[in-house]
């Protein structure tokens, strides 16, 4: 199999992981070898209910016995998706009232970017230096590191940088801006949270030039942040609310979620403004609906913010400058990179996984499942702080 992974299927990178997978269960993936791995990635903050939830599983298994893909996204009504449109309706505030559902964070991005100019008639997009909204050319063309860009250029036109948090920059947003589009909390870069009132001071500035506000909430939603979504925080409400990764309880799916008025002009003029074939899949959307269900009616968020605090307890090490974030999506920053690729590699092999962060390389991601466990931090924690030691101990 090892063979096959490096011949036959596309790789990313050098140096892939290539654990080869087994099972995963909850907190845990197994490889093949049967050793089983306390995961504190979650499949890069997708698994928001940890692997295969039983309430997750079961809204899988129950819509396949009915009915898969039966038409492309929108012609005929397929309860699942009607009923997680409706739900995430009734849970966000006005006017964020209709959604269309895609196949991924990436996809409703670009969907957002277009909605965005029909609205205001305008071209220009500000998006933030060291933003990562995903690598369709549409979202490339809203990254914030030239590097990675330039070799598949030219992408969008009309695409410009603004310093995140700098409020001198806000005097770019100007008639001319059909929209701002912003990660609520800086991901790639960091996990860089905006200072006070920097959203709302984005918000005011969008509206007093016609511009709309988009926040990408891909990873920062779906109870991560210790609310549903993480621009509940900062007392601010986007014109257009992006969403994906933890959403599908670790199927694929994203959505893009604006007022009625505004998603009603994707409808006409042109036609299919914006079309999928496989959004709003019945089997994706069920296990989407399941999780927005389990994360809106447990106790989950609410304990997301009790987990942060142990995190941050535990996590205190001279390896260790600082922990950036907010609930359970957290990066632990170290003295260097190479500290933190020895570390997530070290930890690997106790048993640990951990992840590296795009564009920050002294960071160390820890975006565990929501469901983890307080005993399971501690487990975890315990590998990481071993680990360091030994680290330490080498460098000193």
């Amino acid at each position: 199999m090892n063979h096959d992974f490096f011949k036959y299927q596309t790789q990313t990178t050098p140096h892939p992981l290539a654990m080869e997978v087994s099972h995963a269960s909850g907190s845990y993936i197994y490889d093949s070898q049967g050793k089983k791995h306390l995961d504190f990635v979650a499949g890069v903050s997708a698994c928001s209910l940890g692997h295969c939830h039983p309430r997750v599983v079961a809204a899988i298994q129950e819509q396949t016995d009915k009915y898969l893909h039966v038409m492309v996204y929108g012609e005929y009504i397929q309860s699942p998706a009607v009923a997680l449109s409706k739900l995430l309706a009734q849970k966000l505030p006005a006017p964020l009232e209709t959604t269309y559902l895609v196949n991924s964070g990436t996809e409703a991005i670009d969907g957002s970017i277009k909605l965005a100019r029909r609205v205001t008639g305008r071209s220009e997009i500000l998006y933030a230096h060291h933003a990562y909204h995903g690598n369709t050319y549409g979202a490339l063309s809203v990254m914030g590191f030239e590097e990675r860009k330039t070799p598949f250029g030219p992408l969008l036109p009309n695409c410009h940088p603004i310093a995140f948090n700098h409020l001198d920059d806000l005097k770019k947003i100007t008639s001319r801006t059909a929209a701002v589009i912003l990660e609520t909390i800086q991901g790639g870069a960091g996990f860089i949270l905006p200072k006070k009132e920097y959203l709302k001071k984005v918000k005011q500035r969008c509206e007093k030039v016609g511009a709309l506000l988009i926040l990408d909430e891909i990873q920062p939603g779906f109870g991560r942040t210790g609310k549903l979504f993480g621009f509940e925080h900062f007392e601010v409400v986007p014109d257009i609310l992006v969403m994906g990764k933890g959403m599908g309880g670790g199927l694929p799916i994203g959505a893009f979620t604006a007022s009625q008025k505004h998603m009603a002009l994707l409808k006409e003029n042109p036609k299919l403004g914006h079309i999928t074939t496989f959004g709003g899949n019945p089997v994706i959307a069920s296990a989407a609906l399941a999780t927005l269900q389990e994360i809106t009616e447990s106790e989950l968020m609410a304990e997301t913010l009790q987990k942060e605090i142990l995190f941050r307890k535990l996590l205190q090490h001279p390896l260790i400058t600082e922990v950036r974030g907010k609930g359970l999506m957290l990066a632990a920053m170290t003295t260097s990179s190479e500290v933190a690729s020895e570390i997530i590699l070290e930890c690997k092999k106790h048993g640990l996984i951990l992840f590296w962060l795009l564009f920050e390389p002294k960071a160390i991601r820890i975006t565990p499942p929501l469901t983890i466990s307080e005993a399971e931090i501690k487990e975890g924690c315990d590998i990481l702080t071993s680990v360091m030691d030994g680290i330490l101990k080498k460098i000193s």
